[in-house]
């Protein structure tokens, strides 16, 4: 049906007027773009998570190897914020999650499930493989919420501040909004996810040194993309016709 081919929020349909894509009043299409940078974001989303149980040492800081990706997805957040408002980057962060849970619940049964007698993985033995196996791709209770909450307070954080920056600024000044909402969703998530995960098992000046770190290093990576930000956020405005305000928006993350 036709109406199943239409994009149905009030806040798109209006970006999409102001910016010449559809008359006032009027239904907007579907932005052709908009679903394949949400799949880019799950990946990046589930890619991250598997290669953060490497840590690498860069420039005398600890940190988790996902830090050379993991940025990109607030890249993303920024740029479905600032294009197709914060409803559409509300969508996108729960897709992710999703995408997330389900990676999550895979690698979990393929841990538990046993190994077949003839794989061994260039370790010696089945029992070798198994454990190692284990030891890469096991995760704990509290190191699964730790990443869970970070994530989604971090997210939302980061897509609230565009939105709202983006109605003060009256659409000015991208550097500002992305650097800004970065700052703030970048030091959220991070601070949530090394307290949660480690508290009581790292000494408290441990636990700031790695929250610094990583808050610098992912703030710096956004900063330096800013280019690739306005970039992407511009071609999409004027591919899609579409700049959404998020002037009545409902900001719960809860309003499906």
């Amino acid at each position: 049906m036709a109406s199943e081919t239409r994009w149905h929020d009030a806040e798109f349909s209006q970006g999409a007027a102001a910016a010449g894509g559809a008359a006032r009043g009027q239904t907007a299409a579907r932005p052709r773009y908009y679903p394949a940078l949400v799949g880019l974001f799950a990946v990046v989303l589930v890619v991250s998570n598997i290669i953060a149980v490497k840590l690498v040492l860069v420039a005398g800081l600890v940190l988790p190897a996902a830090v050379v990706l993991f940025p990109l997805a607030y890249i993303l957040g920024d740029v479905v914020t600032e294009v197709y408002g914060y409803a559409a980057a509300r969508r996108m962060i729960w897709t992710g999650f999703a995408a997330n849970l389900l990676a999550v619940a895979a690698i979990w049964l393929a841990v538990r499930l046993p190994a077949a007698p003839f794989w061994h993985a260039g370790l010696g033995s089945a029992a070798k493989a198994q454990a190692a196996f284990r030891a890469l791709f096991g995760f704990t209770p509290r190191l699964l919420a730790a990443s869970f909450t970070a994530y989604l307070v971090g997210e939302f954080l980061n897509a609230y501040i565009m939105a709202k920056l983006k109605v003060r600024t009256e659409g000015r000044w991208l550097w500002l909004r992305t650097v800004t909402s970065t700052i703030v969703g970048e030091g959220v998530d991070a601070a949530t996810f090394i307290t949660l995960a480690f508290y009581g098992i790292i000494p408290a000046g441990g636990l700031l040194q790695a929250v610094v770190s990583q808050w610098l290093v992912k703030v710096a990576y956004e900063t330096l993309a800013t280019p690739l930000t306005y970039l992407a956020a511009n071609g999409l405005k004027r591919a899609e016709g579409v700049d959404v305000f998020d002037r009545q928006t409902d900001f719960s993350p809860w309003a499906f």
